[in-house]
């Protein structure tokens, strides 16, 4: 009969000694979510039988994901950045709290300091021969009355899926804009309609996703963050309905309460008063934002962004 080598004794002195539980400096609450941690990774180890080969594989795999810098891509495709806005769900329920415009991810593209405008903006340097779009809504309090002055901070992919400072062929800021509601809480773009994505084929997360038998594609979309003075941020993005990836998104993202329906306008008299003199695509989504009950709920949650 064969016996472990590795008595459980010795395991939780090495799990101690590489928490640091037997330091005296360090964050304790780091010590004890990386004991947790590290213990859970053993106990997987070992339920599974986990050879040598396999487990230096997947530390070569976090190295390529880092290479890549795909770890955000990843997280967002493997719902725990979904999970994070279900958390948020369920704290907000249990405390009993207002909700406005439904929450949704992030997701890893955002780029920050997009040029301002007040009511209106041009999204598209006009170089791509996309569909054009016109995005408007208006922001509301609880109450049904418009935010003046909110910033909605606009973000989505080109025709092929992508965006701009990731994607070098676009011109810096193509497809990010923020704009400044008006007296009557509205916003408005002209834009292009845009493409879902998938993962880069040749890429960690798309590798990771074809083991477990998985897509990494998403339907197209339209990032948010929305913004003002008294009122939680909102961080959110709609989905574009008619999609055929609408409600199968690899990340998770697709929520009721964030579909929007484009619609073709065909009217002269409209087209003629935005300036685009030909048929075009409308799409209207309005926001409702929640008073802030301190202040640090009015900031975007922190985290590493791309010119912030």
């Amino acid at each position: 009969m064969s016996v472990n080598p590795v008595t459980t004794s010795e395991v939780e002195k090495l799990l101690a000694v590489s928490s640091g539980f037997l330091s005296q400096q360090g964050n304790e609450r780091f010590k004890e979510i990386m004991h947790h941690l590290l213990g859970d990774i053993c106990q997987t180890i070992k339920k599974f039988d986990i050879s040598d080969e396999e487990f230096w594989l997947a530390v070569n795999y976090l190295n390529e994901l880092g290479e890549r810098k795909e770890a955000a891509l990843l997280a967002a495709g493997l719902g725990l950045e979904h999970y994070l806005d279900i958390r948020a769900d369920e704290k907000e329920a249990a405390a009993g709290n207002e909700t406005g415009t439904p929450r949704t991810i992030e997701g890893p593209l955002y780029v920050a300091n997009a040029p301002l405008s007040e009511g209106f903006a041009r999204m598209d340097d006009g170089k791509e021969q996309g569909e054009i779009m016109w995005l408007q809504g208006v922001v509301r309090d609880k109450q049904g009355r418009p935010v003046a002055n909110a910033v909605v901070d606009i973000w989505h992919a080109n025709t092929l899926g992508g965006y701009s400072f990731f994607d070098q062929s676009q011109s810096e800021y193509n497809l990010r804009r923020r704009v400044l509601t008006d007296a009557k809480g509205h916003y408005a773009v002209r834009s292009i309609v845009p493409c879902g994505y998938g993962c880069p084929p040749d890429g960690p997360t798309q590798k990771l996703l074809n083991g477990l038998g998985r897509h990494g594609n998403r339907p197209a979309h339209i990032h948010f963050f929305v913004s003002a003075p008294g009122y939680k941020h909102l961080t959110t993005q709609i989905n574009l309905n008619g999609d055929a990836y609408l409600w199968d998104d690899f990340a998770f993202a697709t929520r009721d309460g964030l579909i929007a329906d484009p619609v073709k306008v065909d009217d002269e008299a409209v087209a003629y008063e935005r300036g685009i003199h030909q048929p075009h695509t409308e799409v209207n989504f309005d926001f409702t934002l929640v008073a802030a009950t301190q202040s640090e709920e009015e900031a975007r949650g922190k985290r590493m962004r791309v010119k912030e």
